[in-house]
């Protein structure tokens, strides 16, 4: 049998790195094939060169056993290669389905693709409106959509980049469901995921990749989490410790947090209470869509149309204060989405410190103290072990996972009384995600209350003190961590929890 796709010795380099060093690998029709490593291993770049939106300096490229050179994505999806993308490529003032068409023929009709996408969407179990705008997204909405824009494709080689960094557990299903119907038919798929007990379950081969080398391929079926990490890392994540304490004082106050929708495809907040204590992290979960992106707008400032009393933090009255007043009283935040609101991509590692520590010591008499921003920038870069070239390195330079350390790095030092992470360890491997969430809960050993919104169960089982759901709009009660499960939290993210006992915290 013709192998689907072939590298040999694929080399890249950059000025400050080289990303891919003499790398090689071979896709079977049909294999579902994981790419393991590091944040900045180089696994993101390979993908590029495989997908013709990065051109490798040396090396060669065969696709069903002939010599191609893959020159742009157009021509990569010509000879039938898809890739969803880890950062999106989606236009913000558009709808799904009008940045759907930018990839197809200019005669293609836009009631005739609405369907498609609603067809496909339905058939893989993702959920899409094709006529809503992209702004009004969360970043779940947003990788459904490049997912079943591939999909549409009908690829011979599916790659996916993180696919599932921000999918419920039954989204995650369905979508191994998807990509083991699609291999069955002969389509080739490469994954990457720092997730190593779904590379178990789904992969039939694993290649590795640590500082842009082949480290090694095996059947990761055959092996455990920890010796797949042992593979990447070198060695195991470091194991948190995790030990309960008493809280303090009440450091941030919602109360009957009621909000219209701000546009026809956002989700009413319907009277919506909890408390955070200094001292405890109150993890949030639920399905992407169900208000989480509404209720991060109005704790941040973003969304002011709150009544001032409807929240509260460190003692003061906050609901019609802008971002800048609430980081002044102590207020920290982490968007979910990196590029756009956690940084701004053209500005430097430096420059982008200036976007939550705005305070005398880095700016004087109305100029800009530069040295004090590198200074903090090159502090988070080796506290947090981020790949980056220093402080002058673009935030668009970075790798994913790296961003992320950064962001969450940039807030930890500012030593919030109340910090708001989303997503805290999307698309960072299992080294980084360890040690992320290792600085949130010191943070909290400190006396930080730290709310935590994620998609990942097992993160907010892992460093939670007590939970709440979100689901359509409302929260669930709180309920202790301990006193939870997966299978009950996942009955209230469908809406199903004990009504009548409000959504005030438990104590």
């Amino acid at each position: 049998m013709t192998t689907r796709l072939e590298l040999h010795d694929i080399t890249k380099r950059y000025p400050s790195v080289v990303a891919n060093d003499s790398i090689s690998l071979t896709v079977e029709p049909g294999q579902i094939h994981a790419v393991l490593g590091e944040n900045g291993a180089g696994k993101s770049t390979l993908m590029k060169i495989i997908y013709g939106a990065v051109k490798p300096d040396a090396g060669r490229v065969l696709w069903n056993g002939k010599d191609v050179n893959i020159a742009n994505p157009a021509q990569a999806r010509e000879l039938g290669i898809a890739m969803v993308f880890q950062h999106f490529s989606l236009f913000d003032t558009l709808t799904v389905a009008e940045n759907i068409a930018l990839g197809l023929p200019p005669d293609t009709r836009l009631d005739e693709l609405t369907r498609r996408i609603e067809e496909t969407a339905r058939e893989y179990g993702l959920e899409l409106e094709p006529q809503r705008h992209v702004h009004t997204l969360s970043v779940g909405e947003c990788q459904r959509v490049e997912i079943v824009r591939a999909l549409l494709a009908r690829p011979q080689l599916l790659i996916l980049d993180e696919p599932t960094s921000v999918l419920t557990p039954s989204a995650v299903e369905s979508l191994f469901a998807t990509l083991r119907k699609l291999a069955a038919a002969g389509c080739s798929v490469l994954y990457i995921s720092h997730k190593l007990d779904e590379i178990r379950a789904l992969c039939h081969t694993c290649t590795v990749i640590r500082a842009g080398r082949n480290s090694g391929v095996c059947d990761p079926r055959q092996e455990t989490a920890a010796s797949l990490s042992h593979m990447m890392i070198g060695s195991n994540p470091p194991r948190i410790e995790h030990v309960e304490r008493a809280t303090g004082d009440t450091m941030m106050a919602v109360r009957g947090l009621s909000l219209a929708k701000s546009h026809p495809f956002a989700v009413e907040l319907k009277d919506i209470s909890f408390d955070v204590k200094a001292g405890e992290i109150v993890g949030l979960a639920g399905v992407s869509g169900n208000g989480q992106q509404e209720l991060l707008a109005a704790l941040s400032g973003e969304d002011r149309r709150a009544a001032p009393d409807a929240i509260n933090v460190c003692g003061a009255a906050v609901g019609r204060l802008p971002p800048g007043r609430r980081r002044r009283l102590g207020f920290g935040f982490v968007p979910e989405e990196r590029l756009g609101r956690g940084t701004v991509p053209e500005m430097s590692l430096a420059d982008n410190v200036l976007l939550s520590l705005q305070t005398p010591l880095t700016i004087a008499y109305g100029l800009v103290r530069r040295n004090v921003l590198a200074e903090r920038a090159a502090s988070i870069i080796e506290r947090f072990k981020v790949k980056a070239s220093g402080p002058a390195a673009l935030a668009r330079s970075l790798s994913g996972g790296n961003l992320q350390k950064y962001i969450v790095g940039r807030e930890v030092m500012r030593n919030p009384k109340v910090l708001v992470v989303a997503q805290p360890t999307w698309g960072v491997d299992v080294g980084a995600a360890a040690q992320i969430r290792a600085e949130l809960v010191a943070l909290r050993d400190a006396g930080c209350a730290l709310l935590v919104i994620s998609e990942e169960l097992d993160e907010l089982f892992e460093i939670s003190d007590r939970m709440h759901v979100i689901a359509k709009g409302r929260l669930s009660p709180s309920i202790k961590t301990a006193d939870a499960s997966t299978a009950l939290v996942g009955q209230w993210m469908s809406g199903l929890w004990p009504q009548g006992e409000g959504a005030h915290v438990q104590a």
